[in-house]
C-alpha cells in the first residue's frame, strides 16, 4: 500500500487494508484502490452524519471514522452513497461496481472475519449492471507494424523487448514492471509474479528469446537505482507503470490513430491471436494469462467476423447457385394431381 495513505487511515481501515495485503495477498495497487473507494465513502458518511461540513476546501478527516459510527450504517445509506457517486461524482457503472465490491469486502471483513459488527449493511447491496463488451485488440498486421515501429524508437532494444513480451506472453503492465533480471531463466522460461502475488512460469518462444538476447547486452547497469530490475526508465530506475503506459501508447497511436488503446489492449491482442489464430486451448490460455477463473478467460473466445465468414463458406450448400427451375415431367404432374 502507498505509505502516503497510511496517515489518513483510521485504525479500522488500516487493519483491514493490512489484512487484504498480507493475509489475502492482494497487490499494492488493489489495496490502494480499496483505500480510495472507502475514503470516498467515509467522507460521504461523515458529512451525512453532520460530523463534518461539506466544504470542498477542507475535506472530512476520515480518522474520525470508528466502529460505533460504522455500526450506524444502513443499506439505505449505501444506496444514498451510490446515488451520490452517480449524480454528484458522475461515476460510470464500472466505477460504481468497483465501489460496491470495495464496500462488500470491507463490511464482510468487519462482520464475518473480525466480528466487530453484528449486521452487514452491504449484504444486499446490488452492483450496477455492466454492459458486455468485446475486448479491443490489434490485428496480426497491426501487431507486426507496432513491433517494427518499436525497433526504430529512441530505445529500440528495450521498447521492442517490452512489446514483444506483452504481445507474446500476454503480460499485464504491472507484471512487466515487476520483472527482475533473474526472472529470465536459462531454460528459456520466464518467472512472472501476477495478481495476488501468484507465481507462474511462462515459456519464451523464439521471438521473445531473440528480443531478450538483443536487449540484455544493452540493459543499463551503471548508475541504476535497482540492480535487480529487468527494465529501466530514462531515470535509470525500475521502469514504472506510467513509463510502460507512455511507451506503449506512443507506438499504438501511430498504428491505430486512436487514444483508447493502452498496454492492456496488447494483453487482449496476445490472448485473441493465440486463441483465434494459434488454436490455443482456453484452459491453457487461462494458465498463460494467470486468470483465477475460467470465465475471465472466456471473453477471448468470442467469434470473429472472419471466423463466421469461414464457417459460412464451409457450408456445402455455399456452392449452389440459383438456376431456372426444370420443367416438371408428366410423371411428376400425375403424382401431384389429386393431392391437396
Amino acid at each position: 500500500m502507498d505509505k502516503r495513505y497510511l496517515a489518513e487511515c483510521p485504525p479500522v481501515l488500516r487493519e483491514y487494508l493490512g489484512y487484504m495485503e498480507t493475509v489475502k495477498g492482494r497487490s499494492a495497487n488493489t489495496v490502494n484502490g480499496y483505500f480510495i473507494d472507502l475514503r470516498t465513502f467515509f467522507r460521504f458518511l461523515l458529512i451525512q452524519r453532520n460530523i463534518c461540513v461539506d466544504d470542498p476546501d477542507h475535506l472530512p478527516d476520515i480518522t474520525l471514522v470508528d466502529i460505533p459510527l460504522l455500526k450506524t450504517v444502513t443499506l439505505f445509506d449505501l444506496f444514498e452513497f451510490m446515488n451520490y457517486a452517480k449524480s454528484e461524482r458522475e461515476n460510470s457503472n464500472v466505477t460504481r461496481a468497483r465501489k460496491v465490491s470495495s464496500l462488500r469486502r470491507f463490511f464482510h471483513y468487519l462482520c464475518e472475519i473480525t466480528h466487530q459488527m453484528d449486521t452487514n449493511p452491504a449484504k444486499n447491496l446490488s452492483s450496477p449492471k455492466l454492459p458486455s463488451r468485446m475486448p479491443k485488440y490489434l490485428s496480426y498486421d497491426q501487431s507486426v507494424q507496432l513491433l517494427r515501429l518499436a525497433s526504430q524508437g529512441r530505445y529500440p532494444e528495450r521498447d521492442y523487448c517490452i512489446l514483444t513480451l506483452l504481445l507474446n506472453c500476454g503480460l499485464r503492465r504491472a507484471e512487466v514492471a515487476g520483472l527482475n533480471r533473474t526472472d529470465v531463466r536459462d531454460d528459456n522460461t520466464l518467472r512472472v509474479i501476477g495478481k495476488g502475488n501468484k507465481e507462474r512460469i511462462l515459456y519464451l518462444n523464439q521471438a521473445c528469446q531473440e528480443a531478450l538476447a538483443a536487449y540484455l547486452p544493452k540493459r543499463p547497469l551503471e548508475g541504476t537505482k535497482d540492480k535487480k530490475a529487468l527494465f529501466y526508465g530514462h531515470t535509470k530506475d525500475r521502469i514504472s507503470l506510467q513509463g510502460i503506459h507512455y511507451i506503449v501508447k506512443s507506438y499504438l497511436k501511430q498504428v491505430t490513430g486512436a487514444e483508447e488503446y493502452s498496454a492492456h489492449k496488447l494483453r487482449h491482442t496476445a490472448a485473441t491471436l493465440m486463441y483465434q489464430q494459434g488454436g490455443v486451448d482456453v484452459l491453457i490460455l487461462k494458465e498463460i494469462l494467470g486468470h483465477q477463473n475460467l470465465g475471465t478467460t472466456e471473453i477471448y473466445t468470442h467469434i470473429s467476423g472472419e471466423q463466421m465468414k469461414r464457417a459460412a463458406d464451409a457450408n456445402p450448400l455455399s456452392g449452389i447457385h440459383p438456376t431456372t427451375p426444370a420443367k416438371r415431367s408428366e410423371k411428376d404432374k400425375d403424382e401431384n394431381e389429386g393431392t391437396d
